[in-house]
């Protein structure tokens, strides 16, 4: 599987259930969202302008998806919703590892790049690394229609995140690429 294929198998509409552990203080939460997944084509106007913003040629872009969805944390009485683009950038010497552009569709900070590396278990990682935090999150396929997701966020102060979610397909997108059974491990 390439990065082009995770991407299109990820396509879809997605029931997802999150755990967040909070490592300092041990506390946890748990949240539920509804999440649509598209893909894009380089030359949209959004994709365009998320290159642009990064510096990078938009003839260099692998593929890029759409993610919307809306979601709602237990003990939380407000809604959450919003939409992101991610669009990867290949190296040249390994189509497998590259960049990342991540618009993140909020004020605070509208895009961050990271790196991202599909692995030969054809678990995608994606890391992003700034002053003041660092961030690794790992995606996998139990099945096509499984969608697996664990992250740890370091803040440098020692405050630490850890989250695991499940993704269930319902709906959308074909699942037309298989999913590897030794992908199922969390471990990088």
């Amino acid at each position: 599987m390439n990065i082009e294929e995770f991407f299109e198998l990820s396509a879809g509409k997605w029931f997802s259930h999150r755990t967040s552990h909070i490592l300092a203080s041990k506390e946890s939460e748990s949240g539920k969202s509804n999440i649509i997944i598209e893909m894009l084509t380089a030359d949209l106007p959004e994709v365009m302008k998320l290159c642009q913003i990064n510096e990078v040629n938009p003839s260099h872009v692998g593929c890029a998806i759409k993610v919307t969805g809306s979601s709602a944390i237990a003990g939380d009485k407000e809604k959450h919703s919003g939409t992101n683009i991610l669009v990867s950038i290949p190296d040249a010497d390994n189509p497998n590892q590259g960049k990342f552009l991540w618009d993140k569709g909020n004020a605070e900070k509208a895009s961050v790049a990271g790196r991202y590396q599909l692995g030969s278990d054809e678990a995608l990682t994606l890391t992003i690394e700034s002053e003041t935090i660092s961030t690794q999150e790992r995606l996998w396929f139990a099945s096509p229609n499984l969608r697996m997701r664990v992250s740890v966020i370091k803040h440098q102060g020692g405050y630490s995140l850890t989250s695991f979610t499940s993704e269930i397909r319902m709906g959308g997108a074909p699942a037309t690429a298989k999913a590897a059974p030794a992908a199922n491990t969390a471990s990088s």
